[in-house]
């Protein structure tokens, strides 16, 4: 079940003939997308993410490669994308006081409300507003304490090289303090 892919369409206030129709597709097609039963062509996941402000890439999360995903998932790296208005559209081993599904379309102040938050969102901005890459250790109050992390951000760009959001990859260094 695509549960964010539904609670993202009703928040945007669309039906799913709107998705269908807009993404070119039948509309039992796009039920089955949204309840998981059927996988989209790539072509098709793009139309769709691209209505509702989302990655492409959020349809396949559960197909990564197997060692990647045993790698990542065992690791302290949080890799993530947001769009213009700093909302995610892909998000890939959070800490465990986030849900990935549950934060996709959302800001992180959304989220949370915290100096580290209000610092990941000013980083973000730079990044979009300025187009460079940068890095900037941000610390986090989580469930389990304080965890600060390097952040490394740069812009995320479409075929066009235009800039359409941010790509972050933040590693947890609190245990090297």
């Amino acid at each position: 079940m695509r549960d964010w892919l539904k609670r993202i369409r009703k928040e945007k206030g669309l039906t799913q003939e709107d998705i269908a129709s807009r993404a070119f597709i039948n509309r039992a097609f796009y039920a089955q997308i949204e309840i998981g039963q059927r996988n989209p062509s790539f072509e098709v996941a793009r139309n769709i993410a691209s209505i509702l402000g989302i990655s492409p890439s959020a349809f396949y999360t559960n197909e990564l490669s197997e060692p990647f995903k045993v790698a990542m998932k065992n690791s302290d790296i949080v890799i993530a994308h947001c769009d213009l208005e700093l909302r995610y559209t892909w998000l890939f081993n959070p800490h465990p006081d986030f849900d990935t599904t549950a934060s996709l379309g959302k800001r992180d102040d959304e989220l949370a409300t915290n100096q580290g938050v209000s610092d990941l969102m000013a980083l973000k901005q730079e990044v979009i507003d300025k187009g460079n890459k940068i890095k900037r250790k941000i610390c986090f109050p989580l469930s389990d304490g304080e965890h600060c992390y390097f952040v490394f951000a740069e812009p995320l760009l479409n075929e066009d090289a235009e800039i359409i959001g941010a790509v972050t990859a933040s590693m947890d260094v609190t245990d090297f303090n």
